[in-house]
């Protein structure tokens, strides 16, 4: 209790303009709700000319539910990728969601499974539309419990291939510029490491997000791309 209320003085010390507020707050307040001192919960960090965003989580989700949808698929297998993005694209058609750590997610089309990206359960070729955003980079880092495994993202990569059908569709999204470790949170690919290791997928789509202020751009050269630190790669591979 005597943490909170510490954690709360300060806050209240650094901004001022909440004090202020509130006074104003409650000369005209109606008597709806209770406005006590005791129940402050400044946040000192919104008030913005422009609503701020994850430049990489939320475009990355927007462009590949809107993928999938361009797909069609009868129902969409995805790997590990963010809540968000299962969880919209199950409103449109049937989701398959799987994770090392299971979301207890319950929603109409959406089922939630346990999974080893290093080991899919899945026979050779069996998935016709299939999924993997923001999430490889981290296999083998041990972030999220995960075995210790410098290879982790190959041993992934090759298994995303594997169960993918002939002619199916992987969307594959990773962190991009110079390629480097941030330990333990995740790896950065450049753009020829990525198009390496899926020589043997045709690229349909290349979607860049760029790290800083600027509009995502469709099919980036791979000199725009090296120009960057931590910029957003979205892959869309055909088999």
């Amino acid at each position: 209790m005597l943490k909170k209320i510490i954690k709360k003085s300060i806050r209240l010390i650094l901004s001022p303009f909440v004090l202020k507020d509130y006074f104003a707050f409650i000369k005209n307040k109606s008597e709806r709700f209770s406005v006590k001192i005791r129940d402050f919960y400044p946040q000192i960090k919104d008030r913005t000319i422009n609503t701020g965003f994850d430049r990489h989580y939320v475009y990355h989700v927007a462009w590949a539910i809107r993928k999938v949808l361009e797909i069609k698929p009868e129902f969409h297998t995805d790997i590990s990728s963010s809540l968000y993005f299962g969880s919209t694209l199950s409103a449109s058609l049937p989701v398959k969601f799987y994770d090392y750590r299971p979301a207890k997610l319950e929603l109409s089309n959406l089922e939630s499974y346990s999974v080893d990206l290093t080991k899919l359960p899945f026979p050779d070729g069996s998935i016709k539309s299939l999924s993997c955003l923001h999430t490889v980079e981290h296999i083998g880092l041990g972030r999220y419990g995960d075995p210790i495994d410098p290879n982790g993202d190959l041993r992934a990569i090759e298994e995303l291939k594997r169960v993918l059908t002939p002619g199916g569709s992987l969307l594959f999204v990773v962190p991009i510029g110079q390629p480097k470790i941030e330990f333990n949170a995740h790896r950065i690919y450049s753009y020829q490491m990525i198009m390496d290791l899926f020589s043997d997928l045709k690229l349909q789509e290349f979607y860049f997000i760029p790290e800083q202020a600027g509009q995502p751009i469709y099919n980036a050269s791979k000199e725009r791309v090296d120009q960057e630190n931590y910029a957003c790669g979205c892959f869309w591979f055909i088999k």
